[in-house]
């Protein structure tokens, strides 16, 4: 979602709500309590200089349980960041503190609620590393190592 449709959709809500990807919803007192432009500069495995920009947000929530956000405050908080992002219309990045670590997603918005959204990593350079395109999915928590003759770290041979 781009910060124009984040800026649309808040303003046609009464109510700021947003679910997490597991389907459990972020308690409603959240803070945004950063809002900026990210920049990544970057070579890829393909040796490509790369440049990505998002405008990203920080959620978080503590124990003041009255506290909610209006389509105002938020207003005044991305009319705040502007100068950072100077009126760019990117991607917007979510973050959130997230059982084990700060996640970062994507923000969408459906039926009244902004859901963030799992992001992913990928190869940028697939022409370059030699992987074949029906291996380059991955599959998380599958991988084994394979089993070898060599002496083990706790063998006694080394």
């Amino acid at each position: 979602m781009k910060l124009s449709q984040f800026i649309s959709s808040i303003d046609s809500i009464k109510e700021f709500t947003i679910q997490l990807p597991n389907g459990t919803f972020v308690p409603p007192h959240f803070h945004v309590t950063e809002m900026g432009l990210l920049t990544k500069n970057f070579i890829d495995c393909g040796n490509v200089v790369r440049e990505e920009k998002v405008i990203t947000f920080q959620v978080w929530f503590a124990g003041d349980l009255e506290h909610r956000l209006t389509a105002e405050k938020v207003h005044k908080i991305i009319h705040a960041s502007e100068k950072l992002f100077q009126s760019a219309d990117l991607e917007l990045e979510v973050e959130y503190q997230d059982a084990q670590t700060i996640g970062k997603f994507g923000i969408e918005f459906q039926n009244g609620i902004f859901q963030l959204t799992a992001k992913q990593t990928t190869c940028l350079a697939q022409d370059h590393c030699g992987i074949p395109a029906d291996k380059m999915e991955p599959k998380v928590g599958s991988w084994k190592p394979k089993e070898s003759s060599c002496c083990t770290p706790d063998s006694g041979c080394c």
